[in-house]
């Protein structure tokens, strides 16, 4: 598979885009933002386009052709305001699912955010994050896109073990990013997260094990 990473720069993005690349099974292109994050990227040879999520619909869709899947881990950060979550993690997944349905693209993965389906475990001092990824997901979910939506617990920078925890409920804890981006690879192709969304944090299962036992 050809797979279309948006926010390609992040943290996850980045780990997910190095995995992708030293894949034998897939190939990636790399959404990002700013031209001088192009280096990152081309010292290992991965292709990548310019794009933001506040530009149109048609120039995501310009930048997504010939992919077969697209994922969606891009995020505003949290040093902007409320109005660049709305823009971003909102409008801007909204418009990437548009543009995947436009391009005739049927294979989603949104990386959103741990119970953003309950608005009962929203984080109040982030809850326009909450709100954005929940509705965002509801797009998705409400698509005919073959969509897989991971909800990640807290982000940690450790390395990843390759073991984690996924369903559709378990208790809140973190994760590293690494193993966030290896369960997003592990995904692409298993077809048991096939219009399913879980929780994800780390565990003592692995990924792939996890996966199957959604």
């Amino acid at each position: 598979m050809k797979v279309f990473v948006v926010g390609a720069n992040g943290q996850i993005g980045k780990h997910l885009v190095d995995l992708l690349n030293e894949s034998r099974e897939h190939r990636v292109r790399a959404m990002i933002r700013k031209e001088e994050q192009r280096k990152y990227f081309e010292k290992s040879g991965i292709e990548s386009v310019v794009v933001s999520l506040t530009g149109s619909v048609e120039e995501i869709a310009n930048a997504a052709k010939g992919c077969d899947v697209i994922v969606f881990t891009a995020g505003s950060g949290g040093s902007t305001g409320a109005d660049q979550t709305l823009l971003i993690d909102l409008d801007g997944a909204v418009k990437t699912i548009e543009a995947a349905e436009n391009l005739g693209i049927k294979r989603f993965i949104m990386v959103s955010a741990f119970q953003a389906n309950n608005r009962d475990n929203w984080n109040d001092a982030i809850k326009p994050y909450y709100v954005a990824k929940h509705y965002a997901d509801r797009a998705l979910l409400q698509s005919d896109l073959v969509y897989t939506i991971i909800r990640p617990g807290g982000l940690v920078n450790e390395p990843g073990t390759g073991k984690v925890t996924a369903a559709e409920g378990v208790e809140r804890g973190s994760i590293s990013r690494e193993d966030v981006a290896r369960t997003i690879v592990a995904a692409l192709t298993e077809e048991n997260t096939y219009k399913r969304s879980f929780d994800l944090v780390a565990g003592d299962t692995a990924i792939s094990d996890a996966l199957r036992g959604i």
